[in-house]
């Protein structure tokens, strides 16, 4: 997994550095060719370096914008303070608050959900809300959910409840109520949170999609795979609806519903092959296969049936990341038998063994204790690679000492059957 991360953050940085190199060249272009960029050219740009993380950048933009007497609006320093927070950075959003006011530039509704949203303490919540209504700031639907995420968050939901009962616009009580019900979900709330569900529905009303995800998401009790469902018909967004399915077919395998799984990886292949995307049944495929391996005990059993039902009923072919999960399934269940099995499926697939599955397979001859077999396999992993040699070391390491005290358990247990015979002979003596 070494391999796989390193990649996957060298992938990043290069599309990192390819943005970055894209904005710096829009901008050199409006230099060059002495064009006067407007407020929303600035404005734009500074969105830009903000995604881009690069926060110098955009104030360095900012301070532009005053030598060409250009005035600083609040949208601007609204994506300065989101970035920042996006970052969890949140002494960096505040300051910008106070760099607004030294600019003159009033908040609006979009800066008080921004500063609400990241609360810490009940006392910051009361003193953005009194500072809204002192700025005269309407109450736009986006602030009343705001207030409710921050009291959940502070875990202060007698008061996120309040914020409905005292009164929210009757054209948006639905959507507010919905963002109740998702909040009170998301911080464990969950009895609370279908409380507010049954009580939209006996109102005649539904429940906003972007809310149903988290009651999905979040009631992971064995024994609800009925009211799971009922919540998934209420999909009908495409988009929701596929997230929904995926949520629920991840309970189903952490809780052995194997039917239902195949049920609703039919749906999701029905749904991906009419959106033309592959990829995305790929890796949804590769999110169950992954949960199987994290989870423990683990269920290397609805694993191998998944497998089978994707290649015979699906027509599908496992990708090389869910046989690798499989592998380190079946690595983590000590189960050699399987493991080569899931070891011949590679070849079955059209793939190679490359250094990760080479590496898995490696763990599982050492966990299973089949030293002769690991020793075998190591002369064809190849060692070029540092973070590889560190990976072939900690297996080693671990597993010789799992072996060691496997066999002191083992002589324990010797011991003690030995004392149980002779103190058995004594009493028959």
């Amino acid at each position: 997994m070494c391999l796989f991360s390193l990649h996957l953050n060298d992938v990043r940085a290069l599309s990192f550095r390819a943005f970055n190199l894209k904005v710096h060249r829009v901008y050199s272009v409006i230099c060059h060719q002495s064009l006067e960029p407007s407020c929303e050219t600035f404005r734009i740009m500074i969105n830009l370096h903000v995604k881009m993380k690069d926060f110098d950048g955009a104030y360095d933009l900012l301070e532009e914008m005053k030598e060409r007497n250009l005035s600083h609006t609040v949208g601007i320093y609204n994506a300065i303070m989101a970035g920042y927070f996006r970052e969890k950075n949140i002494y960096g959003g505040l300051m910008v608050l106070k760099q607004m006011e030294h600019a003159d530039v009033m908040p609006d509704s979009q800066t008080f959900c921004n500063l609400l949203n990241h609360c810490e303490r009940e006392e910051d919540i009361i003193k953005y809300y009194e500072k809204l209504k002192c700025a005269g700031v309407q109450m736009t639907k986006q602030v009343y959910m705001a207030l409710i995420n921050a009291y959940a968050s502070c875990g202060l939901f007698e008061k996120a409840k309040q914020v409905v009962l005292d009164g929210v616009p009757n054209k948006s009580f639905n959507e507010i109520k919905s963002a109740l019900a998702s909040a009170l979900a998301i911080h464990g709330q969950i009895s609370d949170a279908f409380d507010i569900y049954e009580e939209i529905k006996d109102s005649g009303c539904n429940l906003e999609p972007k809310a149903i995800i988290p009651l999905i998401e979040n009631y992971q009790s064995e024994g609800e795979l009925t009211r799971l469902l009922q919540l998934l018909e209420e999909l009908h967004d495409p988009d929701y609806r596929v997230e929904g399915c995926c949520r629920v077919l991840l309970y189903c395998v952490k809780y052995n519903h194997l039917s239902t799984a195949i049920d609703l990886l039919k749906q999701l292949k029905d749904t991906f092959h009419v959106h033309d995307n592959e990829l995305a049944m790929e890796a949804t495929v590769e999110e169950v296969f992954c949960l199987i391996a994290e989870t423990e005990p683990v269920n290397l059993k609805i694993g191998l049936d998944l497998l089978a039902a994707i290649k015979e009923e699906l027509s599908l072919r496992p990708s090389r990341k869910s046989l690798d999960f499989l592998l380190a399934a079946c690595v983590n269940s000590k189960d050699l038998h399987n493991a080569r099995l899931i070891w011949n499926e590679y070849k079955a697939a059209g793939f190679t063994h490359n250094v990760l599955s080479l590496l898995r397979m490696y763990q599982a001859f050492l966990a299973c204790g089949d030293h002769k077999s690991a020793a075998t396999l190591l002369h064809r992993i190849p060692k070029d690679d540092p973070h590889v040699c560190c990976v072939i070391e900690a297996c080693q390491t671990t597993y010789a000492k799992s072996s060691v005290k496997s066999k002191e358990k083992k002589k324990k247990e010797k011991m003690k059957e030995d004392d149980r015979k002779e103190f058995e002979k004594e009493g028959v003596n």
